[in-house]
C-alpha cells in the first residue's frame, strides 16, 4: 500500500506511530543533513548521482533517466532484501530531496512487494522549510548564565531530572563552547544537521512551559546557533550563578585533564593572542609540568574577562543571581526552581 503525506501529516504520524524512515538521497546529501532518526538508503551512491546529474544538465531528462535505470536495475533485489532486514514489520516512510523520481520509484518498488509505504511529499526540502517556521515560534526560555567552569551543563541535567524542560545545545553540538570544548567529543554535526537536531529536541518539549538553556555564544565550536533561536536567547530572561574560582578550577581539571597533552597544548595556543605571550608561556609550562590546575587558572583569567565583557554588551540584568559555595548541581537546580517559584507573577 502506498500513501502520500505532506510534511505535517508525516510528523504527526511519526509521533503517534513511528516507522522506519528511508532517506534515498545520496550518502553525501544525507551526511550534510537529514531528518533525525532517518536511515540512509541511497538509490545512487555519490559518484552515480553526479553522473546522472551531469547527464541531465548536458543531454536532458531522457538520457538521465536511461542511465539511472541502468545503474539501479541490478540493485532492485538487494534493495528489497535490505529493506526487509531494516524494516521487519514492512511499514516505512520514504523521501528524497523534494519528493521526486528517486523516492517515488523506490516507494512503488517497496509497495509492490508488500510494504506499507508513506511517501513524504516535498521530501527533505519540505522538512527544512517546516523546521525554519517552527524555530521562529516564541518560546519561554530561561537562560542559565555563569562563568566558565560553573557546571552549567550538569545543572541543566539536574533540572531535567527534577522535571524541568531543557535544551542542551552543547550536547547537540558535541562541543562545550570554549577552545577546549571539542576535546574528547565526537565529531560535530554539519550546521544543517545541528539545526535539524535542535528542532527535534524542541519537538519533544511543551512550548507553553519554560525551557532552560545554557548561556552560549552564537558559535559553539564550528557551528552557529540558528538565527531565530539565537534572537530569542538574547531576549530571554536569565538567571546567573557564581562559584569560587578555586572550585571552578577543580571542575575544569576533572573535565579536561584526561585529554591528550598535545590537544591541551593546541587548545591553549588557539587562545594565545587573547591570553598574551607571557600567560601562554606560563600555561604551556604548566602543562609540561602536568600542573593542570595552574593551566586552568591561567586560562580562566581570559575566560572570566570574556564573560564580563559579554555581560556588559548584553546590558541586561538577571532575574536573580545565586552565589554558591559548593559544586552541587542537584542542590543548585533545586534552589533555582525554588527561587523562580517564589518570584511574583507578572
Amino acid at each position: 500500500m502506498l500513501q502520500q503525506l505532506d510534511i505535517t501529516d508525516f510528523l504527526c504520524e511519526q509521533e503517534k506511530d513511528p516507522r522506519v524512515i528511508f532517506d534515498v538521497r545520496s550518502p553525501g546529501e544525507f551526511e550534510k543533513g537529514h531528518i533525525p532518526g532517518a536511515l540512509s538508503f541511497p538509490l545512487f551512491d555519490n559518484i552515480e548521482r553526479s553522473v546522472v546529474g551531469t547527464l541531465y544538465k548536458q543531454q536532458g531528462r531522457e538520457h538521465a533517466i536511461k542511465k539511472g535505470i541502468e545503474l539501479v536495475g541490478p540493485k532492485l533485489d538487494p534493495f528489497v532484501e535490505k529493506a526487509k532486514e531494516l524494516c521487519p514489520d514492512r511499514r516505512l516512510f520514504i523521501h528524497c530531496w523534494r519528493g521526486g523520481m528517486r523516492s517515488q520509484n523506490m516507494a512503488k518498488l517497496f509497495s509492490a512487494v508488500g510494504f506499507e509505504v508513506g511517501l513524504i511529499e516535498g521530501g527533505y526540502k519540505a522538512f527544512r522549510t517546516h523546521i525554519r517556521e517552527v524555530l521562529r515560534k516564541p518560546l519561554k526560555l530561561i537562560i542559565l548564565a555563569g562563568e566558565t567552569g560553573s557546571g552549567k551543563t550538569d545543572i541543566l541535567h539536574a533540572l531535567a531530572a527534577q522535571g524541568e524542560q531543557i535544551i542542551d545545545l552543547e550536547g547537540i553540538a558535541h562541543h562545550k563552547g570554549s577552545s577546549f570544548g571539542g576535546l574528547m567529543q565526537p565529531q560535530q554535526p554539519s550546521s544543517e544537521q545541528f539545526e535539524n537536531l535542535l528542532y527535534h529536541r524542541l519537538s519533544q518539549l511543551n512550548p507553553q512551559e519554560r525551557i532552560w538553556v545554557e548561556d552560549e555564544s552564537m558559535a559553539i565550536g564550528k557551528l552557529y546557533i540558528s538565527e531565530p533561536f539565537w534572537a530569542q536567547m538574547l531576549q530571554a530572561q536569565h538567571v546567573r550563578i557564581s562559584l569560587p574560582s578555586a572550585i571552578r578550577v577543580e571542575r575544569l581539571v576533572k573535565e579536561y585533564a584526561q585529554a591528550w597533552d598535545a590537544d591541551l597544548v593546541e587548545a591553549v595556543k588557539r587562545i594565545g593572542k587573547r591570553l598574551g605571550g607571557q600567560h601562554v608561556k606560563a600555561a604551556l609550562q604548566a602543562l609540561a609540568n602536568k600542573d593542570y590546575a595552574l593551566c586552568a587558572e591561567i586560562s580562566l583569567n581570559y575566560y572570566d574577562k570574556a564573560y564580563r565583557f559579554g555581560l556588559a554588551k548584553k546590558k541586561r540584568d538577571p532575574i536573580f543571581s545565586l552565589t554558591l559555595e559548593k559544586d552541587d548541581p542537584p542542590a543548585t537546580a533545586s534552589l533555582l526552581r525554588k527561587r523562580l517559584t517564589a518570584l511574583p507573577k507578572n
